[in-house]
This record gives C-alpha cells, sequence and structure tokens, in this order.
C-alpha cells in the first residue's frame, strides 16, 4: 500500500491487499447503547477508511469525542453532515445556528484530520480503478410531498394533521437563508458547480445523509416524513456523476438497493428502540468498496 497528498491536494490511497472502503451513519451517540457500539467499532486492516454519513450526534462535544475516536482508528474518516448535527439544542453549550454551526463542525473535524464536503475530494484507488469519494451536505425543499398534496405548505400541513412533524421544524435553524429550503438549493448549485469543475471524469462514490433519489423513502411507514428527506434536485446525480454506489442513512431503514443499475447503500445504525428488534446486529460497517457479489435478482 501506498499512501500520499496528490499535488492538487487529494488524498490517493493505492494497492487494495485487504482493505475496504467502509460507512456507517446515524450513530446517535447520545444515546449509551450507542456510543458502546461506537466504542467497539474497529477496522479490518490499518488500511481501510470509514464512510460517516451523518448524524454522528446533537452535541458538538459529542460529535467531536465520535469522529475523533474513529479518526485515531482508520486511515482516513469522510463525514457527511446529517439534520441532527445541525441541531443547535437549548443545553449544548455551542449555540450557533445554521451555517455558522455547520462551518464550526468543519473546522472541527479539520482539527481532527476529518474530510468535510469543503475539503479536496479524496480518491480511492484500488488497483489502478481510482474512484472519487464525495462526501456531500445537501439537504431537502419539501418536494417529496405525501399523496394529495401539492404545495410545500399543502404537505406541512397534513403533517401537522398527523402528528408526524420532524424536530428540525424547531432545532434546524437555516440562518443566514431565509428557509431550510432556501439553504438546499444554495448547496445543490454549489454541489453541482463544484462536481463539474473537480470530477476529471473519475467515477464517484457519493456520500450524503439523505438519499438523492425518492425510492427509498417509498416504504416510509408514514409518507408524511418523505418532506425532510431529500430533495428531486439530486434525482440524476448518479447517473450525471458516473456514481459506483451512493451512500446515506437518515431512513433508518439500512438495506441495499438497486436504481437505474447502480448500488444505494443506508447504512444507519439507528435508535436503540429499532436495532433491537432487528436480526442483524447493530453497528455492523457496510463494505462500500471493493463492491460485495451482488446477489441474483
Amino acid at each position: 500500500m501506498h499512501a500520499g497528498a496528490r499535488r492538487d491536494g487529494r488524498f490517493r490511497v493505492t494497492g487494495s491487499h485487504g482493505r475496504q472502503l467502509l460507512a456507517i451513519s446515524d450513530l446517535h451517540v447520545v444515546y449509551a447503547e450507542n456510543r458502546a457500539l461506537v466504542e467497539a467499532m474497529r477496522p479490518n486492516s490499518d488500511d481501510d477508511w470509514l464512510i460517516v454519513a451523518g448524524d454522528v450526534g446533537e452535541f458538538v462535544a459529542d460529535i467531536e469525542w465520535a469522529l475523533g475516536l474513529l479518526r485515531d482508528r482508520f486511515a482516513k474518516v469522510i463525514w457527511a453532515p446529517g439534520n441532527h448535527e445541525l441541531w443547535t439544542p437549548r443545553d449544548d453549550p455551542n449555540q450557533l445556528r445554521g451555517e455558522a454551526r455547520y462551518r464550526h463542525l468543519v473546522e472541527l473535524c479539520r482539527r481532527l484530520g476529518v474530510v468535510t464536503p469543503e475539503d479536496p475530494y479524496p480518491v480511492w484507488d484500488a488497483d489502478g480503478d481510482p474512484v472519487l469519494i464525495v462526501p456531500l451536505f445537501v439537504g431537502y425543499d419539501y418536494t417529496w410531498r405525501p399523496p394529495g398534496t401539492y404545495t410545500r405548505e399543502q404537505a406541512l400541513a397534513r403533517a401537522h394533521e398527523t402528528g408526524v412533524v420532524c424536530t428540525d421544524e424547531i432545532l434546524l435553524h437555516p440562518d443566514p437563508y431565509p428557509s431550510r429550503d432556501a439553504w438546499c438549493r444554495a448547496r445543490v448549485i454549489q454541489t453541482e458547480r463544484r462536481l463539474d469543475a473537480e470530477r476529471g471524469g473519475l467515477p464517484t462514490v457519493l456520500v450524503n445523509h439523505y438519499p438523492l433519489v425518492r425510492e427509498p423513502t417509498r416504504v416510509l411507514r408514514y409518507p408524511e416524513f418523505a418532506q425532510w428527506c431529500g430533495t428531486d434536485l439530486t434525482a440524476d446525480w448518479h447517473l450525471r456523476y458516473d456514481t459506483r454506489v451512493a451512500v446515506y442513512g437518515h431512513l433508518h431503514i439500512p438495506r441495499t438497493t438497486w436504481y437505474d443499475g447502480i448500488r444505494f447503500e443506508e447504512v444507519s445504525v439507528g435508535y436503540p428502540r429499532e436495532w433491537r428488534r432487528r436480526a442483524s446486529p447493530p453497528g455492523r460497517l457496510r463494505s462500500i468498496l471493493p463492491a460485495p457479489a451482488r446477489r441474483p435478482a
């Protein structure tokens, strides 16, 4: 294995030798059971990289603890923010909001040596097959509305009627943007410009807390929640940016699905009340690359 920084600032690792690109999300370390899962996480080799696709926690100190621990164990840690990191809880000593909170977390990650959506995209190069790992910060814009609603206002009204309202409406502030959907649209524009300029023709692993396409939300128990899960503006990104794998979390429905022949991995841990009901052990790191053998349809 050879590791080094390229002239363009990208971190490149070459040669496989059993190393893996792994992923996890929705650690929610405010729960003692989840914190114990993080404490037990280990790489399979010293050269393994780890993607953390958001929702590490709500408190800045918890986020720093978890990402710092993982960075000490993995050769590279790549983080994309979730909605919980961007909350401003009343009892968090850090009361930054919106963009200022996000930028604070970016600087925290840089001190830890964790890659963020604002840093050069690292290149995973296994035996001469380079892939660009792209952590994204793209939110939602209320376009994934429940059946029978046609506007943002109707979708939110339906959610309030049914009692299915995301806590983001209280704790996730979009400052200085006028709304969360305006922030989302601004991030989409910024990200498209950067990808178009910097991808250099490489295939990608796109990492976002939210799914890039709406299809994964069709299985939600409460369809009203989908409006806080993504945007139609990213619906073609997996095709447009030659994606090998799209990694996401947020839904707390860990699984592998395929859209347009491209693998989508939902890699969340979720809350203890959720993972206790599953047959598979909690906190299992998902292998992103090399690609596991695809099961016959």
